[in-house]
């Protein structure tokens, strides 16, 4: 099993709480990095040009789109934590300003979860007699929020060095210059696709190998359309 079950592994694991896991801003950047600096190496590839271009483009978009997804998953995390704080706030308000109606609202929420009769009236009277416990009731049964919240600098980074580590891979050829630089850019890029995908595997109930195949695919077929759009517009450019 993931963990014991005994007394005291039960205790010490209940009182560290909930772990916030960063594994899909890793997954996120990693793939968006693999990708888009192969639809570029292989669109560049197709168009003819040279491996020189295909460096500066390369580099030029593992620092500009890894920035700009970092950013943007920063301030969609950020607006996450915000939201989280404002349903906070209203529910400390809405206690101080309607005690009897929250606790309508509790009596209801437990209901609708199986408690009747006089356990119901004894979990209300548990639930709204510690105000911690009965805003956190509130903000994960009435809002849906997480008991707890991801920091968006944490999410930012992992996005961000995720991009850099996996984009870098289908550069590194062209970098020291290694021969026929497309197929071993093809076979390394697949393999980090695949990485990624069987790493992800550990967090669901897909075989390892289905995932990976997954990642890979989706990698392989956006990569595979712009070198053919390079292919295809290399005469606007020779």
């Amino acid at each position: 099993m993931e963990h014991d079950h005994d007394r005291a592994s039960i205790a010490a694991r209940l009182r560290t709480g909930p772990r916030v896991s960063y594994l899909r801003d890793w997954v996120y950047g990693g793939i968006d990095g693999a990708v888009t600096t192969f639809a570029i190496v292989a669109g560049v590839v197709g168009a003819n040009l040279s491996s020189g271009i295909v460096l500066v483009l390369g580099v030029a978009n593992l620092l500009a789109d890894g920035f700009s997804m970092a950013a943007s998953n920063y301030s969609g995390t950020k607006a996450e934590v915000d939201e989280a704080e404002r349903l906070r706030s209203m529910e400390e308000r809405h206690i101080d300003l309607a005690p009897d109606g929250e606790r309508e609202e509790v009596r209801q929420i437990l209901a609708g979860q199986g408690f009747t009769g006089p356990d119901l009236e004894r979990a209300v009277t548990v639930v709204t007699s510690d105000r911690k416990r009965w805003i956190s009731l509130m903000l994960k049964e009435e809002h849906g929020l997480q008991a707890v919240q991801r920091s968006p600098i944490k999410a930012a980074a992992s996005t961000f060095l995720a991009f850099v580590l996996c984009g870098a891979v289908p550069l590194a050829p062209f970098a020291v210059g290694a021969d026929a630089t497309l197929t071993v850019s093809i076979a390394m890029t697949a393999a980090a696709f695949f990485a990624i995908g069987s790493l992800k595997s550990l967090w669901s109930l897909s075989h390892w190998w289905m995932s990976g195949l997954e990642t890979t695919a989706i990698g392989l077929g956006a990569a595979g359309i712009a070198y053919m759009v390079g292919y295809l517009l290399r005469a606007l450019v020779s």
